[in-house]
């Protein structure tokens, strides 16, 4: 096993992010419900679990396409190992096994936690197939208080044998261009396969992911290929990974090959410090929950895995200045101001806001629905469809709602904001300013006639 420089360093904190996807979740302690069911994303179990179970799978691969004849290809392939962890109490001159074990300000139980590893090999020029051994072991973890030792963590993890095929082909094209095939596969080897997935997972490759690199070339989009190559690109084939360009910064040198689906060139954002395991997840929003932790629950956050003793560590200690750039961010913002000249004085009368144009007043606006005038505070009765319409409109069809406002919008369309008059929580969403939004057309007056005449 060995790192790599270069284009896995610029890649390593997108890499690391699918590589820890769905790890432990929030409240981040190994006894929540949702942490009993754990790594789903890329497991590559031995094949007599396969055989027992045909949902899962024992290899992944990928094929990527090389703008080069005679490209110098590094693949590296990562992916977590899980390691058991079970926690004794010193007992005289002994240990013995306990369900949980307070120490400090931490409370210890058993838990499975996960070991790195990156295997990396050169590409060759004709086929090949390796076989890549992980070994087995054990290690213990003095828990130790004021009085000193009072207990130990003994983690346990089995060895691995992990097969990689690679290939490289130069299909027919005008251009000088390589397929390059790489195939990980779990060929660890047992008597028995265990009673359940959680021993199942014991012996599995977790997160699976490859890191490709090129010198003498660069890697073609398969979601944006030239014009030239989108036939090769559609003949690619890939399972339970899909490749795509690194960050922009490696020039298309660096390909992820993963079993979450990223676009090319994807990064992470700025803003985002603090290593969660939900990537898809708000930064600020977890940080917030975290905060809500209650004391107990914190000590068993500490005590579940190093890495969410870590994880709460940081956001107790989050900076003022990190939680102000947590709160969001508009990036085509960003991106169209950031080297533009100094914008002129705003004019004293912005164009977009109705309380700065006199010629319009939403609350005392009015517009004709029929020979009907309707304006706030007259009664309608929804009647969406006329116009496309989302299925949330359609279930408000029929419904009696109270006009709140007359807006128009730049172009001199007309809209009415409404409350639906029996929902319960209509004064609450008004209090916000949430409305229902309808066009004249959609809506029919309830004119005094009409209210007379109802049974």
């Amino acid at each position: 096993m060995s790192s790599t420089a270069g284009g896995l360093a610029g890649a390593r904190g997108l890499a690391d992010a699918v590589l820890y996807e769905g790890y432990v979740l929030y409240p981040y302690r190994a006894t929540s419900a949702k942490n009993q069911v754990r790594w789903q994303w890329g497991v590559l179990m031995p094949e007599d679990v396969v055989a027992l179970d045909p949902s899962e799978r024992s290899f992944h691969s990928s094929q990527v396409l090389v703008d080069g004849g005679a490209p110098a290809v590094r693949v590296t392939v990562r992916f977590l190992q899980v390691q058991h962890r079970s926690v004794e109490r010193r007992v005289g001159n002994g240990y013995e096994s306990v369900r949980s074990l307070d120490v400090g300000d931490a409370t210890y139980v058993a838990w499975d936690e996960a070991r790195e590893h990156e295997l990396t090999i050169e590409v060759p020029a004709e086929s090949s197939d390796r076989n890549l051994e992980v070994e087995g072991g054990s290690e213990t973890e003095e828990l130790r208080d004021e009085h000193g030792v009072v207990g130990r963590l003994v983690r346990t993890w089995v060895p691995l044998e992990v097969g990689v095929v690679t290939k490289v082909e130069h299909p027919e094209s005008p251009y000088a261009v390589s397929q390059v095939s790489v195939r990980v596969e779990n060929r660890t080897l047992t008597g028995s396969p265990g009673p359940d997935r959680p021993a199942w997972l014991r012996r599995s490759l977790v997160a699976a992911h490859q890191v490709l690199e090129v010198e003498h070339g660069r890697f073609l989009s398969l979601l944006d290929p030239p014009e030239w190559a989108r036939p090769l690109a559609a003949a690619c084939v890939n399972e339970g990974v899909f490749p795509v360009l690194g960050p922009p910064a490696e020039q298309d040198a660096v390909v992820l090959a993963t079993p979450i689906i990223l676009y090319d060139h994807a990064e992470l954002a700025p803003e985002s410090e603090t290593a969660f395991f939900d990537a898809l997840e708000v930064d600020e929003l977890l940080s917030l929950r975290t905060m809500t932790l209650s004391e107990q629950e914190k000590r068993e956050v500490r005590g579940t895995d190093p890495r969410t003793a870590a994880l709460l560590h940081e956001v107790d200690s989050m900076p003022e200045d990190l939680w102000e750039r947590l709160h969001g961010t508009v990036r085509y913002l960003e991106s169209m101001t950031a080297s533009s000249p100094p914008a002129a004085d705003p004019p004293d009368d912005p164009w977009w806001d109705p309380g700065s144009d006199s010629s319009v007043d939403p609350e005392r606006d009015a517009v004709l629905v029929g020979d009907v005038e309707v304006r706030r505070g007259s009664s309608v009765i929804l009647r969406p469809g006329v116009r496309r319409a989302d299925a949330y409109d359609l279930f408000l069809a029929g419904r009696r709602a109270t006009v709140a406002a007359v807006l128009f919008d730049v172009d001199h369309g007309e809209h009415l904001a409404v409350t639906v008059d029996d929902d319960p929580g209509s004064d609450l969403k008004a209090a916000h300013g949430r409305y229902f939004y309808f066009a004249p057309d959609e809506v029919e007056p309830v004119t005094v006639s009409a209210e007379g005449s109802r049974p």
